[in-house]
């Protein structure tokens, strides 16, 4: 299923809150479930530059990656009916279905072990370690990335540069109470879009 024009990459942030973000996937997965033409553009809308990140971290090609997403839309699109908001939140599901396509296009591209008597049991376990810490960590950032751009910005200095709020302002140029103020606002805004993703009290 190739993407249409409405259904391509979004680089468009729009700061809405959690609340806000919440009735996004409820409309996308009303659309899903009612194989409404416009489904997958609001996959895209909502979470598509977090599929295609961690497809690329993992297949570690770009082009490879937008085929690879192609079958994860496909898949999304056939299986929308089934998805349960009540199990897993919308993109902690995308980004299941993008971890097996991934690992089956890594499983295609590498032959077989040559020598039987390889063990490839650890290593194939360490490959699975690796990329469910990736898609953890896409699941944050796709999470962050939901968050109006001054809050997240905060967090993502926080979360992954490991800097102190002190540290923060002195690097950003804003006041350390502003600082405060908004991290606070942010991991507010956080803690509902995971419970989203958790399965906690939605109905679509």
């Amino acid at each position: 299923m190739a993407l249409s024009g409405t259904a391509r990459l979004s680089t468009h942030r729009d700061p809405g809150s959690a609340r806000q973000r919440r009735r996004q996937d409820q409309r996308t997965v009303r659309a899903l479930r009612e194989r409404a033409p416009e489904a997958m553009a609001y996959v895209m809308e909502a979470h598509g530059r977090a599929l295609l990140g961690f497809l690329s971290n993992i297949l570690g090609n770009t082009a490879t990656a937008e085929d690879v997403l192609q079958q994860v839309l496909l898949e999304v699109w056939q299986r929308g009916a089934d998805y349960d908001p009540e199990r897993a939140g919308l993109l902690t599901w995308l980004l299941t279905i993008a971890r097996s396509r991934a690992v089956d296009e890594l499983r295609r591209r590498t032959p077989e072990p040559v020598d039987p008597t390889t063990d490839t049991l650890e290593t194939g376990v360490e490959a699975d370690s690796e990329i469910d810490q990736l898609l953890e960590q896409w699941r944050m950032a796709g999470l962050l990335a939901r968050l109006p751009r001054e809050e997240a910005e905060l967090l993502r200095l926080r979360f992954y540069e490991g800097l102190s709020q002190t540290e923060i302002a002195d690097s950003t140029g804003v006041a350390l109470g502003t600082v405060k103020a908004r991290m606070v606002k942010g991991l507010c805004q956080l803690r509902s879009l995971l419970e989203l993703e958790e399965g906690l009290g939605v109905q679509p």
